[in-house]
């Protein structure tokens, strides 16, 4: 309180000189040098003020606090364009997914700009970055023992000659006879729904009854992990800052056993799959979308790993 009285009584003459980073920002040796990054929005709708005061508000103020602060800043986000979702929003729209995603990125751009948000760089996932580094991390993975194939039974559409992705199908939910469910989860009762348990099930696409069929997927080895992840999990419980909810949530599934996880998907819109067997899938929308946040910081910069490979700093 005495600091901050003798502050004041100064005035703005005693205030230290304000940082300018140069442009790019990038770390500086001797400062304090802080990444900060908002949840990506979804680009398939128009942003409203909760998903503005949900992540890039509080995001937006902490950035302008660190500036007054004067630490080396750099604030990026970006529209996150993958997925089943912009395929579902361009069909409803009778664009291509390209379009979908222009058009709402530049939607997106528009709003933030209104409310002055402090983006260093607003970016997208849709870039030559986004696939090289996302590649990149997959065979990284795939070389270390890391990744397994299996095979799982979905729902295909002869008509439209395809594997129907989760929201795709629309169908008669099994545990509560809701008519409208999704494949993937039922609106009225909440389950989570494998497709193929649907009764009922039809073809968003072209309203045609799709079949049961097999196809060859990738996943991720996370059994393989346990023995690492757990010691590690202790030491950052006992020094890091964890919500009791995250480590409730995280203690659950440790608990449980962690699970082989699906990252590919019977979809055209997405990150192509760099192997034989599954060139014509591309990566699941949640393997790909959390290296957006690599991907955009490299469309801002080229040394972009100096910030995320850069620990020391």
């Amino acid at each position: 309180i005495t600091a901050a009285a003798d502050a004041w009584a100064c005035g703005a003459a005693g205030l230290p000189k304000p940082w300018q980073p140069q442009k790019p920002v990038l770390p500086v040796e001797g400062m304090r040098n802080v990444l900060i990054t908002s949840a990506l929005p979804y680009v398939n709708n128009v942003p409203h003020l909760g998903n503005i005061i949900g992540c890039v508000l509080s995001a937006d103020t902490f950035a302008r606090y660190c500036r007054l602060r004067n630490w080396n800043t750099l604030y990026v986000c970006g529209t996150d364009e993958y997925g089943t979702a912009t395929e579902t929003k361009a069909v409803e729209e009778g664009l291509t997914p390209q379009e979908i995603c222009n058009k709402y990125n530049a939607i997106h751009t528009d709003i933030y700009r209104w409310f002055d948000i402090s983006f260093d760089y607003f970016g997208r996932t849709t870039t030559p970055y986004q696939t090289t580094i996302a590649q990149d991390i997959f065979q990284r993975l795939l070389a270390r023992g890391f990744l397994l194939q299996d095979t799982v039974e979905q729902l295909r559409c002869e008509d439209c000659q395809r594997f129907l992705a989760d929201r795709f199908v629309e169908g008669t939910c099994p545990f509560c006879s809701y008519e409208e469910a999704r494949g993937d989860q039922c609106d009225k009762c909440g389950k989570l729904i494998n497709a193929v348990e649907l009764k009922h099930p039809q073809c968003k696409l072209c309203k045609g009854v799709p079949v049961v069929k097999p196809t060859k997927h990738l996943f991720l080895d996370l059994p393989k992990l346990e023995e690492r992840l757990e010691p590690w999990l202790e030491q950052s419980w006992a020094t890091g800052d964890w919500t009791a909810n995250a480590r409730y949530i995280t203690r659950s599934w440790i608990r449980d056993g962690l699970k082989p996880r699906c990252i590919t998907r019977d979809l055209k819109w997405g990150t192509p799959v760099p192997l034989d067997g599954f060139r014509d899938k591309v990566f699941y929308v949640w393997f790909d979308a959390p290296i957006g946040y690599l991907s955009i910081t490299a469309n801002y910069t080229d040394q972009w790993e100096r910030w995320w490979k850069n620990p020391q700093q």
